[in-house]
């Protein structure tokens, strides 16, 4: 198993770097967006995962063990491979990723080319329960606390903080029971509130910026 490379950068074009490690050049696949931050020359540490095919072996890497982890987790569900999964990774963060899943959101993964509905479905339901939403807000957030992780999970998922506490607070002064509630039922409560526009706008934002 061939978990990491360190070396000097020989190319980087397009999803495909090469790492001169000891004389040797390793060819990894990566996201378009590693591959930007990749300087011809210079020394990289990419983490990786070694896929063994029966007619090729292919290195997948990545910027962190936690983009690693998600991508070994991709991998593991039915009808996704490698490919797939680094194409996933291409336009969602770990984070994010972990948002979309939390709030069973799987129309997040049909963005991504090659990711059919029953794939997106088996995505959800496959990395439930495996993945922790971790993306921080900038700043605390004044909103009761069963209503923080919501926050968290809607910033992940590409809405302002602003945006996100305004619907947590509307949802909590809406819903009495919603502070007592389970994470996810208010954070399906939250997607409502903001409705089919709100995802528009943020795919539309999300796609700028990439």
């Amino acid at each position: 198993m061939i978990s990491s490379v360190r070396g000097t950068v020989l190319s980087a074009v397009g999803s495909s770097v090469i790492i001169d490690v000891g004389g040797i050049g390793y060819a990894v696949q990566v996201t378009p967006e590693h591959s930007l931050s990749l300087r011809v020359g210079e020394q990289a540490l990419i983490h990786t995962s070694l896929i063994v095919r029966e007619d090729s072996l292919s290195l997948f890497g990545f910027e962190t063990t936690e983009q690693l982890h998600v991508f070994d987790l991709l991998t593991g569900v039915t009808g996704v491979g490698p490919k797939s999964a680094l194409g996933v990774l291409s336009v969602l963060g770990p984070g994010q990723i972990a948002a979309a899943v939390a709030a069973e959101d799987d129309k997040v993964f049909r963005k991504v080319s090659g990711i059919g509905p029953k794939t997106a479905k088996l995505i959800v339901l496959s990395l439930t329960g495996k993945l922790i939403v971790t993306t921080p807000v900038e700043e605390p957030v004044a909103v009761p606390a069963a209503g923080d992780s919501v926050v968290v999970a809607l910033v992940g998922l590409g809405w302002s903080e602003k945006v996100a506490v305004q619907a947590v607070s509307d949802v909590l002064s809406t819903h009495p029971d919603a502070e007592t509630a389970p994470v996810q039922t208010v954070l399906r409560l939250a997607l409502a509130q903001l409705g089919p526009a709100q995802h528009s706008t943020s795919s539309a934002s999300a796609g700028a910026r990439q």
